[in-house]
């Protein structure tokens, strides 16, 4: 054997190792892999063999939770993105056109509408909207011209939930596919692939991360359209990382247990919250009293620990709630083990205009909580503190107290 000099022993001596007795998974921490021959790397490169390209595309960690997400949620494959809204563009890269639509609920994710409305809708895609219980709404909208329906289910963060099989019918007569974002739900509660949909969408920093160290995107779905969809990440390169990849990985092994812990804690909360004088309108699937409690029962069998209510009148009595919290955090995201609240009109939605918010039901007091795993007892006691230091009196009882003096 040549015996090489110091500097090339520095990059290759040790550099094999078999880590295929592992316990925990390994991070494949590499941009490229090495090919056996210029033939090997002529093959895997034209699709004629299988195996590792380049990591933008293939790497064993991020395919690793793709198999495994894929598998939670019934779905033949997956494929794993940077984030939830470059999952989402990735979808849309893949079945959009000029002159062709899509169809999607009023009250997804203010950006995903942006997304939809603004990038796509300005190379010539139509962007329809409707109100997700509505399906004579959907039946008008979506023709012989939609190549995509999308929706969320139970919506955030006003919890209206849609008739899934319905739309999924509807899409189908039509041609288009159905895509769902699972992101509230997570395959522990929902799959919606039994229901209907062609796909499954994930925010995947949310629940399926759980504490909010990354974000990610996945969607999942049968394996023609899965390869369809790897097509453009090869070809723009909106993909995850696999550090991130592992994390969210070594994630799916506690998310029915975490996500089921919070939900019994959120179910809780909403059931406090609406005994308490100063908030009204708690929305939350768990409810008996929600009006579509028939059909929850049907395609959910759980309800997450994200939901809203009402305090007071006034986006300042909202804010001044929020500002009394000292357990809760004020923070934008959702599904992490430390439990968080948001002003959604001034943040999440701020970018859809006063008439959608009022259409999707986003009033200026209308405040959300994501239930974390705080003792229950400690996030009671922090809610009903913050509420009693902001002082919130809603209007019926001021007027009450007036007409009464």
């Amino acid at each position: 054997m040549t015996a090489h000099h110091m500097a090339t022993r520095a990059l290759h001596e040790g550099h094999h190792q078999d880590l295929s007795d592992s316990h925990c998974e390994p991070i494949a921490m590499t941009s490229a892999y090495v090919f056996k021959s210029a033939a090997e790397a002529a093959a895997r490169f034209s699709g004629a063999s299988k195996g590792n390209v380049y990591s933008r595309f293939t790497n064993p960690t991020v395919r690793a939770f793709e198999q495994r997400l894929a598998s939670m949620e019934g779905a033949q494959d997956g494929i794993a993105f940077s984030s939830g809204m470059a999952a989402i563009a990735g979808v849309a890269h893949a079945w959009l056109e000029a002159g062709k639509n899509v169809v999607v609920s009023k009250d997804v994710f203010g950006t995903t509408l942006t997304a939809f409305r603004h990038y796509f809708g300005r190379l010539g895609v139509q962007v329809r909207t409707v109100e997700l219980t509505r399906l004579d709404a959907w039946r008008r909208a979506i023709d012989s011209n939609t190549r995509l329906v999308f929706l969320e289910s139970p919506s955030n963060p006003v919890q209206q939930v849609a008739h899934i099989r319905s739309i999924a019918a509807l899409s189908h007569a039509m041609g288009a596919l159905l895509v769902v974002d699972n992101t509230m739900l997570t395959p522990v509660f929902q799959n919606p692939l039994e229901l209907g949909a062609d796909l499954v969408l994930h925010s995947a920093g949310k629940y399926i991360d759980g504490q909010g160290r990354c974000v990610a995107g996945a969607v999942l779905g049968s394996e023609r359209l899965v390869s369809d969809l790897r097509g453009v990440m090869r070809t723009l390169g909106s993909s995850l990382s696999a550090m991130n990849a592992w994390m969210l990985l070594k994630s799916l092994e506690t998310l029915q247990m975490r996500v089921r812990a919070m939900s019994a804690s959120a179910g809780a909360v909403a059931r406090w919250l609406q005994q308490h004088g100063s908030v009204r309108g708690v929305h939350y699937t768990g409810l008996a009293e929600h009006p579509q409690h028939t059909l929850i029962g049907q395609q959910q069998r759980g309800h997450g620990a994200v939901f809203s209510f009402e305090v007071g009148d006034t986006r300042e009595e909202a804010w001044r709630f929020m500002d009394a919290l000292q357990l809760v955090a004020i923070a934008t995201n959702i599904g992490d083990t430390r439990s968080m609240v948001t002003h959604p009109a001034s943040t999440t939605h701020c970018r859809l205009t006063a008439e959608e918010r009022r259409q999707a039901g986003i009033g200026d007091n209308l405040v959300r909580l994501s239930v974390g795993l705080e003792d229950l007892t400690d996030l009671v006691d922090d809610l009903d503190a913050a509420l009693a230091r902001a002082d919130i009196v809603p209007r019926e009882l001021q007027e009450s107290l007036a007409t009464a003096s």
